[in-house]
């Protein structure tokens, strides 16, 4: 089992990490990670997490009562609580304010779009979680909708937040997101994102076991979306799901499928 001591250096190097890719700046982002079965090492509050040393950690319960440290823990450690509540599989969270990503948080626009084989494979879509005070029990109840079944996630109006196996798996879904981010806006800007038919969308999510994902990768996106034009043109005379583009090569019958409800070419 990894030992306390060199998680607490994961933490400082996944936080040095995000500040050097400007995922967050000044005091901004949290860490936390599981020690044992009923105990979290997490960031404290009202730190550059570019300049942590090991010895600021702090160590909770899973109630969120301090058990060690000389700093208070993070202010938002009640939305990690909620996370390691709902998923005992889950042993690190990471959450930041990646500039892109946090943009299309505040445009209220989720990365649901199925055009890039890696995302479809390790987090499926990324969904945004409804605006919540930030620090307040009304951030959990936030999360707590699609932590279940997702592993990243945008939050409303405020940054992102990431789950994984360890420290590093919950670091570099972070980065995934980001990239994703960029290259979604990059497409945009360009006029066009070419979505993947939804056969192949099938296809990456049958490989995952093959590639050694055990991790959620659900497909979903807010059915209030409208359809590009030229899906609408398309594929007029085609019955369609609400709010849903279908693969001119899928069948009528596959509303019910879970797929239905990503954004497919």
């Amino acid at each position: 089992m990894t030992t306390e001591s060199s998680l607490r250096a994961d933490i400082v190097e996944v936080g040095r990490r995000m500040y050097a890719r400007g995922y967050t700046a000044s005091n901004d982002g949290n860490i936390s990670v599981r020690l044992g079965a009923d105990r979290l090492l997490m960031t404290p509050k009202s730190v550059c997490k570019g300049f942590m040393t090991p010895d600021m950690m702090c160590i909770t319960d899973l109630d969120g009562r301090k058990l060690q440290g000389d700093r208070d823990p993070s202010s938002e450690m009640l939305m990690h609580l909620e996370v390691y509540r709902q998923r005992p599989d889950i042993q690190a969270v990471v959450h930041a304010h990646p500039p892109i990503a946090t943009g299309f948080a505040v445009a209220g626009i989720p990365l649901n779009r199925a055009v890039l084989a890696e995302v479809l494979t390790t987090l499926g879509s990324i969904p945004i979680a409804e605006y919540a005070t930030p620090s307040t029990k009304e951030l959990p109840e936030a999360v707590r909708k699609y932590v279940k079944a997702h592993d990243g996630m945008l939050l409303a109006n405020h940054g992102a937040l990431t789950l994984g196996t360890d420290l590093f798996s919950a670091y570099y879904k972070m980065e995934t997101i980001e990239h994703f981010a960029k290259i979604s806006l990059v497409a945009r800007l360009l006029g066009n994102e070419n979505l993947l038919a939804r056969e192949e969308v099938a296809r990456l999510q049958e490989l995952r076991g093959t590639y050694g994902i055990k991790a959620p990768a659900p497909i979903c996106h807010d059915p209030s979306a409208p359809a590009p034009i030229r899906q609408r043109v398309r594929l007029s005379t085609r019955p369609r799901a609400v709010g849903c583009d279908w693969s001119p090569t899928w069948t009528a019958g596959a509303s019910a499928n879970p797929m239905a409800k990503l954004k497919f070419g």
